[in-house]
């Protein structure tokens, strides 16, 4: 037997002759459930999707206009804008700043509200302290809203031991929080650049969240594993 809703001619001559009864009409959406489907779709898109665009610059965020709903994508760049402007006003330094005693309660006690400090205190000739120089440099660059200093250790803090050197104080709100004290904590001379800026933790807004230094306990299982495909080899 043919269905009486579906849409053919036949079932439309019969509905013009009222032997069959009309369709069924389809339950209409109100404003109000619009309306609501709009912010669901909204918040969705924003709780989950445009998460994933935080690392999308403006322009690329323009090419994305034609796929995305228009007024989510204008109200995120709205405020990645913001964002942008913001960090930018907070980007006051974006070097190494050379102080002395004299300059100590200026520059790091009284940095201002929510800045971090990072300070050096080194000694001309020690190697690692060359190399933890020049990192810094780097990371400074890098990281314009963190507040970066260095001193000559016995300018800074009369008759501080060479044995502590190199010697890193971390500061937030003018208050120490961090100090990596002497070579051993540092890691010597095989101390790479992420892994200073992984050890400078909150003072820079680093996305290296874990220790990149290799495990003895990795290196280990690969030379295992290069020994075995030497093996293999033969």
């Amino acid at each position: 037997m043919q269905n009486p809703n579906e849409d053919t001619e036949w079932n439309d001559i019969l509905r013009s002759k009222g032997i069959i009864p009309e369709k069924p009409k389809e339950k209409e959406i109100t404003e109000d459930q619009i309306i609501d489907l709009l912010e669901n779709t909204i918040d969705q898109r924003t709780g989950r999707e445009v998460t994933k665009l935080d690392d999308k610059s403006l322009d690329e965020l323009d090419e994305l206009e034609d796929e995305e709903d228009e007024k989510v994508i204008e109200e995120y760049k709205r405020k990645r804008l913001a964002e942008m402007k913001a960090l930018l006003s907070e980007s006051k330094y974006g070097d190494v700043k050379e102080i002395s005693a004299q300059d100590y309660v200026a520059e790091v006690n009284n940095a201002g509200e929510g800045v971090w400090v990072v300070l050096h205190l080194y000694k001309s000739g020690i190697p690692l302290c060359t190399l933890i120089n020049q990192y810094l440099t780097s990371l400074a660059t890098k990281f314009p809203t963190t507040k970066f200093l260095k001193s000559i250790s016995t300018t800074c803090i009369p008759n501080w031991p060479d044995k502590n050197l190199p010697t890193i104080f971390i500061y937030h709100n003018g208050d120490m929080v961090k100090q990596i004290i002497g070579p051993i904590e540092l890691r010597g001379m095989k101390l790479t650049e992420p892994e200073l800026e992984w050890m400078l933790g909150e003072a820079v807004p680093s996305k290296i969240k874990e220790d990149p230094k290799p495990k003895i306990r990795d290196v280990l299982f690969s030379n295992l594993r290069l020994n075995d495909n030497d093996t293999n080899d033969w």
